[in-house]
């Protein structure tokens, strides 16, 4: 099926988006933290029922996991997949829908909960092409999943759903597709064949001391000092033992310690995240990062050895040759100038990969912007891209409607109209 007969079974099945607005908006203001995704997935499965269009729903996989599968005779079985969590971050972006919400995490802590990786917009547009899908039925042929995952930023979802009996419930894949807003420029596309995002690794480092009164430090072992030389030296790998050439990205995103001035306390805890995109450079940061602590604890004097402990791993996401090819060649005639067949690798992470590796089963994920132009080359213009342009996690993450969710929509449609049997 040629590019251009694909842009034709596209235009000739437009869909109104307006209700999908309406439902982003509600999806954004009502945020859930991972493993607490549970009125989210609720409203998908609703809608994907409501569309009378042939999905069976399979809820409650891998915790608050979904997937619709919609069956048109003969031709691949191709899989689309948004994940649903947020994130514990306080909104500042002064949208009229921001969201108020807070909620316990898994600690039990009350924190402030805010789609600000753009999640909403994932699970938004998935929906808005399974039903723009289901209604040109007769354009195409073969098997369409919609998989709506939780717990991605916990690095867990995506396995939960294979342990729970994924793949007994729904068919194996032939190919899995993905899709991300990131800070683009709104309408854009972007995409590559190999490496498209990080490896990730995250750590718990607690360092054990000998509290006490604040007064006299001298009959203590202070964690805090302890911690501040770990996090000084950790500095120093990407620095100093990393190649110039290769990337690499070590970032201490958490340090606690004690509850108050007055009191040395007995131990801190040092929360630690590792991003790269070769296995080697991986194993040499890992290996430097326990040398280091375990060093810097001796050197202090610590009452015992510092405990380090994974807390999540992303792998590393890697765009198969063939697939992303036709992936490519669909996008560029039908994006133009739009996309970008060569963006640079992505240092975030993502954990989708394994809804494909664990069947052998290729994958390709590609990126849509959702910058509102103006901003956009107003930050261009001055040279101020990194200061004004919001990222991902950031509290002012605000993706512009339109044409974000539109782009959205066409991607996930194109991509699944490009191994679909097309008549």
């Amino acid at each position: 099926m040629s590019t251009s007969n694909l842009a034709t079974i596209l235009s000739s099945s437009p869909l109104d988006l307006a209700p999908y607005e309406t439902l982003y908006k509600h999806l954004h203001s009502h945020p859930e933290l991972s493993y607490q995704e549970r009125e989210t997935a609720s409203t998908a499965a609703s809608h994907l029922r409501s569309l009378n269009a042939g999905y069976e729903v399979h809820t409650s996989i891998g915790g608050h996991g979904l997937a619709g599968v919609l069956r048109n005779g003969n031709g691949k079985i191709i899989l689309l997949r948004a994940d649903m969590d947020a994130l514990p971050v306080k909104e500042n972006t002064g949208l009229e829908y921001a969201s108020q919400v807070t909620m316990r995490d898994t600690d039990d802590v009350t924190k402030p909960v805010m789609h600000a990786c753009g999640h909403d917009f994932h699970v938004t547009a998935l929906l808005a092409a399974a039903e723009r899908l289901a209604k040109m039925k007769d354009s195409w042929s073969g098997t369409l999943i919609v998989l709506f995952q939780p717990n991605e930023e916990r690095a867990g979802g995506a396995q939960a759903m294979v342990d729970d009996g994924l793949y007994t419930k729904v068919p194996v894949p032939d190919i899995v597709l993905v899709q991300h807003v990131l800070p683009l420029k709104a309408g854009h596309v972007g995409c590559r064949i190999g490496t498209i995002m990080s490896e990730a690794d995250s750590f718990k480092i607690t360092l054990f001391g000998r509290g006490g009164h604040g007064s006299m430090p001298h009959r203590t072992i202070d964690p805090v000092v302890m911690a501040a030389g770990v996090v000084l030296k950790l500095q120093t790998i990407v620095s100093r033992e990393v190649d110039p050439d290769e990337f690499a990205v070590v970032t201490v995103g958490s340090l606690q310690a004690g509850q108050t001035e007055n009191i040395i306390a007995d131990k801190a805890e040092v929360r630690l995240n590792v991003r790269t995109q070769d296995p080697k450079v991986r194993d040499k940061i890992l290996k430097s990062t326990r040398r280091i602590v375990t060093g810097e604890s001796e050197a202090s004097g610590a009452v015992k050895e510092p405990l380090i402990e994974e807390t999540t791993h992303f792998p590393l996401s890697v765009n198969d040759e063939q697939v992303t090819s036709q992936v490519l060649s669909s996008f560029g005639d039908f994006f133009g100038e739009r996309f970008n067949a060569n963006m640079k690798p992505s240092t975030a992470s993502e954990d989708y990969s394994i809804l494909g590796s664990s069947q052998n089963k290729p994958c390709c994920f590609w990126a849509f912007g959702g910058v509102d132009e103006r901003i956009w080359d107003d930050a261009e213009k001055h040279g101020r891209l990194m200061q004004d342009i919001a990222v991902n996690h950031s509290p002012f993450f605000a993706p512009v409607l339109q044409p974000t969710l539109e782009t959205g929509v066409d991607a996930l449609c194109l991509g699944a109209l490009t191994f679909l049997k097309c008549s």
